[in-house]
């Protein structure tokens, strides 16, 4: 795979509302579009983000790292309550402007709350995206095994290449997998041995992941590498 790099531009696109706001990195060579967004308490200048970006745009894929409509309005903190269904119609922008950019398949995805939004937005509109990367699905808050998130998979038709640390206190691999078999659209999962919710990717034995994510997403989407 060729090396990484750190260059990229500023996004904003004002043609819907809530705007689109964010960090593109673009490939010229790229006929296939990725949009990533953070976790809750997070933003797009997430070191996670960053470098898968870096990762996909060196493999020849542009990639929109945005910006969830709550963090336009707050600058720290967690989404609130009422805040799930605006950040879904700001993925959804995000989708559009990116099929102004690349010509053919479009993917959305993120980290933790920004993967799960995803989710909830392809499982009521499955035509709007040809795939989905979740880096770190909160399948349930720490501690709290009985408030599954799963109730919008059964309707999950797109496929999803789901990435999840064995540590990871929002679900077990086993239950990664159970949640899984609710999804009737493909499925694969790429687990991170030994890593918690942030993915381990500040440590170490973290630095190799980006390129092992776009790896298994080419091979598993039929991207070319």
């Amino acid at each position: 795979m060729p090396a990484a790099t750190s260059n990229f531009e500023s996004f904003f696109d004002r043609d819907s509302e809530p705007h689109v706001r964010g960090y593109l990195h673009r490939s010229e060579k790229s006929t296939a579009g990725l949009i990533l967004t953070h976790g809750a308490g997070s933003n797009a200048q997430a070191p996670l983000l960053v470098a898968v970006s870096e990762a996909f745009c060196a493999a020849g894929v542009t990639v929109l790292r945005a910006d969830l409509p709550y963090r336009h309005v707050r600058q720290h903190g967690p989404p609130g309550p009422g805040d799930a269904a605006r950040d879904r119609e700001g993925l959804k922008n995000a989708v559009a402007a990116m099929r102004k950019i690349v010509t053919e398949r479009v993917f959305l995805g993120g980290h933790s709350y920004g993967g799960r939004q995803a989710t909830m937005l392809c499982a009521a509109e499955p035509e709007l995206l040809s795939g989905l990367l979740l880096m770190s699905y909160p399948l349930h808050p720490p501690r709290r095994r009985e408030q599954l998130r799963v109730q919008h998979l059964p309707n999950l038709r797109n496929p999803a290449l789901f990435v999840h640390g064995t540590r990871d206190p929002f679900g077990s691999i086993e239950e990664i997998q159970g949640a899984l078999k609710l999804i009737p659209g493909g499925t694969r999962l790429l687990t991170v041995d030994g890593a918690g919710h942030d993915l381990d990717f500040k440590k170490k034995a973290g630095k190799s992941l980006p390129a092992e994510i776009v790896s298994t997403f080419q091979d598993f989407f039929g991207l070319g590498g």
